[in-house]
């Protein structure tokens, strides 16, 4: 499958979960985060807000149990400037704002430099059974994981199984490491 292709049929599908379908989705997400992911000795994650519009998988509640739980953990959260990320330390829901796209971000808050950052949490449409991903075409989270350091874990999150194959991947589209599943956890030769 093409990444246009897994794009369009992976948001379609996302889209048609009934809400009880996608709740217990992300309940399964959030048991197997803390089931599969130590975070005793990690300092620094990057983790995605959810587009509530599509469906993305909700991170909320893995974020609010992180502050609650492992206040040695600092989470940075994305910016979108230009064409590139810039990563925020989360402070809280003060300082967010909806951008263009209706996705909340930072408005104001201290930039994360990238090399402190450990573990990615990287969003996803769809991904392949070798760590292929698809996103939504931008190439926002591929600069960036380019950026980030050997050692970072960049780790999917996705409602559904991964595909076969993608067919149509180039040299600047970064594979992940792991990704996690309402069904478990996954680990790539990378």
């Amino acid at each position: 499958m093409t990444k246009e292709e897994a794009r369009k049929a992976f948001l379609q599908k996302r889209l048609a979960l009934s809400e009880g379908a996608y709740q217990q989705l992300n309940f399964q997400l959030y048991n197997q985060f803390f089931a599969q992911i130590d975070l005793s000795f990690i300092k620094c994650i990057h983790i995605f807000l959810p587009i509530e519009s599509k469906k993305e998988p909700d991170t909320w509640p893995i974020i609010d149990r992180i502050r609650r739980e492992f206040p040695h953990v600092r989470i940075s959260i994305p910016k979108v400037i230009g064409d590139q990320l810039e990563n925020i330390y989360f402070e809280g829901l003060h300082q967010l704002k909806k951008n263009k796209w209706g996705i909340l971000e930072p408005e104001q808050g201290v930039p994360t430099p990238t090399n402190k950052i450990e573990i990615v949490f990287v969003p996803l449409l769809a991904f392949d059974k070798v760590g292929n991903r698809v996103g939504y075409g931008k190439g926002f989270y591929d600069q960036f994981l380019g950026d980030c350091k050997i050692s970072c874990k960049r780790i999917g999150i996705s409602l559904f199984e991964p595909l076969d194959e993608i067919s149509d991947i180039v040299n600047n589209d970064i594979t992940l490491t792991h990704c996690l599943l309402p069904s478990g956890f996954l680990k790539f030769e990378v």
